[in-house]
C-alpha cells in the first residue's frame, strides 16, 4: 500500500503526498469523505478515523525486506487455472455460460465461474459485460 500511495514522491511529482491531487490519501485523512470503494481498505479497517496514525503510516519508508516477503508468498499461493491459456479460460467459460437461459441463471453461473477460480475480468470479457458488473451480480449472489 506505502509503495502505490508512495509513487508520486518517488517519480519526483510532489514533495508531500497531501500535495497530489490524484492519492486516495486526501480520503484517509478524511473519514467522512471515505467512498464505498475505500470503506474496507486496509489501512480504515485498522486506522478507522485516527489520522494521525493514518498520516504517520502513509509517511513511514516502504520496508523493503517486507516487499519481497509479500512478493516470495504472493508466488507460493496456489492460482487455479493458472497453467491454461487466456484461449483456453475463455473457451471453457463459454462453455459454461451458453447453458443459461436466461439473465438469472447467466448470473448464477458467474458466481459459480468466480468461485471455481476464474478472474472477474475474464468473466466480463467472455460476457462482453463490465468488470464491474460482473463484481456488482457476485456481491449480490453471494448474500
Amino acid at each position: 500500500m506505502l509503495y502505490i500511495e508512495q509513487n508520486p514522491l518517488k517519480a519526483g511529482i510532489v514533495q508531500k503526498l497531501e500535495a497530489y491531487p490524484f492519492s486516495s490519501y486526501h480520503y484517509f485523512i478524511n473519514p467522512a469523505q471515505i467512498p464505498e470503494c475505500l470503506k474496507n481498505a486496509w489501512i480504515v479497517e485498522h486506522y478507522q478515523d485516527n489520522v494521525d496514525e493514518i498520516k504517520a503510516f502513509l509517511n513511514s519508508s516502504v520496508d523493503t525486506s517486507q516487499l519481497e516477503e509479500m512478493k516470495k508468498a504472493a508466488s507460493l499461493v496456489e492460482a487455479p487455472n493458472r497453467e491454461k491459456s487466456p484461449t483456453e479460460l475463455a473457451a471453457e467459460l463459454q462453455s459454461l455460460f451458453s447453458k443459461a437461459k436466461d439473465k438469472q441463471e447467466r448470473n448464477k453461473l458467474i458466481l459459480k465461474a468466480y468461485e471455481q477460480g476464474y478472474s472477474q475480468h475474464m468473466i466480463a470479457k467472455v460476457l462482453g459485460i463490465t468488470q464491474q458488473a460482473v463484481h456488482g451480480i457476485i456481491k449480490r449472489k453471494r448474500k
